[in-house]
């Protein structure tokens, strides 16, 4: 299981970092904006992802230990979304211990540990 997620985020980090590249080759994210930033689906689809940024936030927030972590994994969401999740989970999945489970992933360290 642990081995399948890592091979998935690293397959989502590359596919997202290549896909902004290629989209900046095409146009700046503010041109980009101008131009399809009025569309209503862009809008909800937008707001629909900020969303999903936010929840999976949460769970980082709450794993993390001090706030000072937590803000600085919000901005980069917010920045970089599917980026930062990607680059946040890979840090999880490869500071498990071997032996770990799912439980350690989901859980914080003090109650992964007690599980």
């Amino acid at each position: 299981m642990i081995a399948g997620l890592r091979l998935f985020f690293a397959a989502v980090l590359v596919a997202m970092v290549a896909i902004i590249l290629f989209a900046s080759a095409d146009r700046g994210i503010g041109e980009a904006l101008a131009d399809l930033g009025r569309d209503p689906w862009v809008q909800a689809a937008l707001m629909d992802a900020y969303f999903g940024f936010l929840t999976i936030w949460l769970w980082m927030a709450y794993k993390e230990p001090t706030w000072l972590r937590r803000i600085g994994w919000l901005i980069a969401v917010l920045l970089t979304g599917n980026v930062a999740i990607a680059i946040y989970l890979l840090i999880q999945l490869f500071s498990l211990r071997p032996g770990d489970g799912i439980e350690a992933l989901l859980l914080r360290r003090d109650r992964a540990d007690a599980a």
